[in-house]
């Protein structure tokens, strides 16, 4: 017996069941990193070399670990400053993240030098030359810092295999689109390549809040 001619809307229910399945097939098929992707909001704070710290805190003084970071052997340090800004402006409780290095380094969103009084330059990490100075006061003495006060730019580390899988180079960049309420694409993410490194984003207190993040918040790296 012959089979009656299927209406229009019959037609469309079996294109939509077959769309549904072929792309049911293609997002469970989707590669995947080698290493999950984190994003975190990297609050104010400074770096300091071992000179420094003994200026700050007294001759010998080693840096006491207090909380483990997430990238391996990175800590935030017991021990904090006061940084003194133009017309004497202070943040107090300046984190001090170690290990120490071999030279002496504050980064501060935005608002923070708003607060301070005085502009500061988006740099990379380690990128100091021609920047602000700053006094920084420890228990044992004061520390004048003729420079090294940044707002450090977007940034990911990445080891050699995740820059091999997005298709990136050390010092080049990358997008970093963040879900949300929001919705906001930062366009220009430095990447940084190294073995040590795990996949980690590195942005402010102000680019967290201005794009509402949080630790749900869906992120994905775009080349």
């Amino acid at each position: 017996m012959s089979q009656s001619p299927l209406n229009r809307a019959q037609v469309e229910q079996l294109v939509r069941q077959s769309l549904s399945r072929f792309v049911g097939q293609g997002s469970s098929q989707q590669k995947q990193g080698p290493n999950p992707l984190v994003v975190n909001i990297s609050a104010r704070h400074c770096h300091l070399s071992q000179e420094s710290v003994e200026v700050l805190f007294g001759k010998g003084h080693k840096l006491t670990p207090m909380k483990d970071l997430y990238m391996d052997g990175q800590y935030a340090a017991q021990e904090s400053v006061t940084m003194i800004g133009p017309r004497s402006r202070v943040i107090s409780n300046l984190r001090i993240l170690g290990p120490c290095r071999d030279f002496d380094q504050v980064e501060l969103a935005y608002t923070d030098a708003v607060s301070l009084g005085f502009k500061i330059p988006i740099r990379n990490s380690g990128d100091i030359a021609g920047t602000p100075g700053c006094m920084l006061m420890g228990p044992a003495g004061f520390l004048e810092m003729k420079e090294g006060v940044i707002r450090a730019a977007p940034h990911v580390h990445m080891a050699p295999e995740d820059a091999e899988y997005y298709g990136v180079e050390n010092k080049s960049f990358m997008k970093l689109r963040v879900g949300g309420e929001l919705g906001v694409t930062f366009d220009r993410i430095f990447v940084r390549v190294d073995p040590s490194f795990k996949l980690e984003v590195h942005i402010d207190t102000d680019e967290g809040n201005a794009c509402g993040f949080t630790q749900d918040t869906p992120c994905e790296l775009i080349k």
